[in-house]
């Protein structure tokens, strides 16, 4: 209690992949099966067992169906989770996110939602994943925060015929959450997995203010060519005093104006500023008062950092204070690629996200170190580094 529940989503999020980060995370399994025992339902058995993801060794959580099951509408569905004997806020939790699934399902057949049905196999996985789910979120008693969602591309089988990607029912119960498009053929974000982050996130950021206390992995049972296949899920503090002093804010401008400042002087105070952890810094022309020529001499750095880079300020300007102002940043999700080209291996930070086309660009101390080696024009090594980035 009092603490958040990161999830974070990179890779998408399904039902097993939730449940099996939240065991990683530490929620004993007895919590899931005592849940799930709790149900009029067998034929099938629950394995909790490890899946290594790029040198990570995650929990992975299956449900191995052993006898035939019937299919099962909402209706009966929801029945059935009012009257066990399930935690009352488990059963409240399980409810709404089969209802946000049922009335997704709904849309996309355009048909009422107490009659959509979940087929055999697929109804009892789902039934798993989101009661088993609801019942770990319970016993963590976290505020939960979702990451936007990547979403794949292509095409899926499935019992009704050939389904774009991201599916349907995924999409509308997506409705309201960020999202993001990555150059990746594959599911990423299933139903059930949309259902649940939908219904327990109270909010999406990329990542949110906290102090990580513990750390939890899941793992798809899919590999992806382009990133591990895993859900994390991170349990951590709020801010607290300094962070709290500035609200809800991730960041602040820290800022002074200074009328006996050379140009070098202020130069020298920029690079001081970065190295104690500034995100920017700038030097800005203004009049002071008697019409004195000045610089306001700023900088940006994330909370925590904002005590170092205004001690920065102070020794290397003649301010005798500096201003802070908190400012909440909205950016867009990064990584850093590397590709192989006629002048070397460069780097290519590829920054996308729901704001329209991917921004490309190759590191620019890379290409000029490469151009000077190969006595070529640098502006020849950034097309090769773009030309190889993968489409």
């Amino acid at each position: 209690m009092g603490k958040v529940l990161f999830l974070d989503a990179f890779s998408g999020i399904a039902g097993d992949m939730t449940i099996a980060a939240l065991l990683d995370l530490g929620v004993p399994l007895l919590v899931i099966e005592r849940a799930i025992a709790a149900l009029p339902i067998e034929g099938f058995h629950l394995h909790r067992g490890h899946r290594h993801r790029s040198g990570i060794v995650a929990t992975s959580f299956d449900v191995h169906v052993e006898a035939h099951q019937p299919e099962r509408t909402y209706g009966e569905i929801d029945a059935m989770l009012a009257a066990a004997p399930l935690d009352p806020k488990t059963s409240a939790l399980a409810r709404r996110i089969f209802l946000r699934l049922g009335e997704a399902e709904a849309a996309v057949h355009r048909m009422p939602l107490l009659d959509v049905h979940f087929h055999e196999v697929g109804a009892v996985d789902a039934i798993v994943d989101i009661v088993g789910s609801a019942a770990a979120f319970t016993y963590l008693g976290a505020e939960v925060v979702g990451s936007p969602l990547p979403m794949g591309r292509g095409f899926v089988k499935a019992r009704h015929g050939i389904l774009p990607l991201p599916p349907p029912a995924a999409l509308e119960c997506l409705r309201g959450v960020p999202t993001y498009g990555v150059d990746l053929d594959s599911e990423l974000v299933t139903p059930t997995g949309a259902a649940i982050i939908a219904t327990v996130a109270s909010r999406f950021e990329r990542w949110p203010s906290f102090a990580p206390d513990r750390i939890g992995f899941g793992a798809g049972t899919r590999e992806l060519p382009d990133r591990p296949n895993l859900l994390r899920v991170v349990l951590g503090t709020p801010p607290s005093s300094t962070a709290q002093a500035i609200g809800s804010a991730t960041h602040v401008i820290v800022e002074a104006n200074v009328d006996d400042l050379t140009g070098e002087l202020a130069a020298h105070a920029i690079e001081a500023l970065f190295a104690a952890g500034a995100l920017d810094a700038w030097a800005t022309p203004i009049t002071m008062k008697k019409g004195r020529p000045a610089l306001t001499i700023a900088a940006l750095a994330a909370a925590e950092s904002a005590d170092r880079v205004a001690a920065a300020l102070m020794v290397e300007t003649s301010t005798i204070g500096v201003r802070r102002v908190p400012v909440t940043r909205t950016e867009r999700p990064r990584r850093v690629v590397s590709v192989t080209t006629p002048y070397g291996t460069i780097h290519v930070k590829i920054s996308e996200g729901p704001f329209g086309p991917p921004q490309i660009k190759p590191e620019f101390d890379e290409c000029a170190a490469a151009a000077r080696a190969c006595s070529v024009p640098v502006r020849e090594v950034i097309a090769a580094a773009l030309a190889a980035v993968p489409k």
